[in-house]
């Protein structure tokens, strides 16, 4: 007998980047075996701006696609998305939200994807109304991060009390779930010192199916036979963009060696005037879904900086589709975080500490003249994500545990 199962989450096709492409792909493989219900907003990620097939629907939209109902709420969406701007995205969304909730008529789980956190609330409520059992699944700790970015602007003295209050929120909300799971290992961590409730381990995924370099051909956004240094991607806060620039200019009378960013985001505008002028860079909007195979697998290097200060509070999920391209990888971050662990088990690419300017320059120049000794690592990667986030494997394992709390 089928199941009725309620997402709630601001992200959902057709976004297809980052937390609205795993959401959408867990909701069609729950609707294989259930029926499926989605509670989201209109589609904006990563551009900021609410999308243009969307854009003339009315307030609240419902449409159904291969065969999951889809409830929307156009929230407010700010072209300049900072800290207070990104409160009122959430407060708008969370609120807005409330009315779809009572056109749900039965629901025996209800899974609610943080960020927001606010979607907690929501869910616990639908729990109250229609029944259900209730998973909390973090994709990022926004808490976290907006006190490791620093994002208030507030004294310290303000920001204390801020963010004391969210976190006994945040901790309160988690409490009165049935299951959390978050993405990494060290986000489980974190997440068992935030709550007592029951944990699971739902790590993003990727296909090998559909990401294959075997079947891929060269993106027409990288016909050059220049060594191709590849960022695609959001292009927003949670990049060091500033180390990004340095690299850049160092790079730019070397006449073998070209920076491509494919993307979107609210550092975009900020990264187009730094390097716009240079003509070793190119930059791109995003390309179609469909189309990520071919980009990422056109590439000779993939670079991700990333600022020093998070260590557990995010995963980004662009790494997966970068390890499984079987192009090789440079990160930089924190050495404690996550991502570096998992390069240091791969044995898929270089990771280094966010300062290590000279590190990164070496390895650049090592690869745009030595090619040949990044096919090792590359497949290093690639072998590495198959065996630990298939997406057959993770899903099938994802579905075993849904029976589990709902059964028990």
């Amino acid at each position: 007998m089928k199941k009725n199962i309620t997402i709630i989450g601001v992200n959902y096709f057709p976004e297809t980047s980052a937390i609205g492409l795993y959401n959408t792909q867990l909701a069609e493989y729950l609707a294989q075996t259930n029926n499926v219900e989605v509670i989201t907003g209109f589609p904006y990620y990563p551009e900021w701006k609410i999308s243009n097939e969307y854009e003339s629907k009315s307030m609240y939209f419902t449409e159904s696609i291969k065969g999951i109902t889809i409830y929307r709420y156009k929230q407010y969406v700010p072209s300049r998305p900072g800290f207070k701007n990104r409160v009122i995205h959430l407060f708008d969304f969370t609120v807005g939200s409330v009315g779809n909730l009572f056109k749900i008529k039965k629901s025996d789980l209800i899974i609610c994807i943080v960020p927001f956190t606010t979607s907690m609330v929501l869910g616990l409520f639908l729990s109250m109304l229609r029944g259900g059992k209730v998973w909390v699944h973090i994709q990022d700790f926004e808490f976290d991060a907006a006190l490791d970015f620093d994002v208030t602007g507030n004294s310290n003295c303000i920001k204390s009390k801020i963010f004391k209050g969210l976190f006994w929120v945040e901790r309160l909300l988690l409490n009165k779930a049935d299951i959390v799971s978050t993405i990494s290992e060290g986000m489980l961590s974190n997440l068992e010192r935030k709550t007592s409730t029951m944990s699971y381990f739902l790590p993003n995924w990727v296909d090998p199916d559909f990401l294959d370099p075997k079947k891929a051909v060269k993106h027409e956004v990288m016909p050059s036979d220049k060594f191709k240094v590849l960022y695609s991607g959001n292009i927003g806060e949670k990049q060091d963009w500033s180390f990004f620039v340095e690299i850049v200019k160092h790079f730019r009378n070397y006449e073998n060696i070209i920076f491509i960013v494919v993307g979107a985001g609210s550092k975009k505008e900020w990264l187009v005037k730094q390097l716009g002028e240079l003509n070793n860079i190119e930059f791109f909007t995003p390309v179609a879904y469909e189309e990520l195979p071919n980009l990422l697998c056109s590439a000779d290097l993939h670079v991700l900086f990333q600022k020093k200060d998070a260590i557990d509070t995010v995963m980004p999920s662009k790494l997966l589709g970068m390890m499984a391209s079987q192009v090789v990888s440079l990160v930089t971050g924190n050495k404690k975080s996550e991502v570096a662990k998992i390069f240091k088990k791969s044995r898929g690419g270089y990771f280094f500490d966010s300062e290590c300017f000279y590190d990164v320059v070496a390895v650049i120049e090592d690869l745009s003249s030595h090619q040949e000794i990044a096919v090792e690592l590359g497949v290093n990667a690639r072998n590495y994500v198959i065996n630990h986030f298939s997406a057959t494997s993770v899903l099938d394992d994802f579905g075993k545990k849904v029976k589990n709390v709902i059964g028990s």
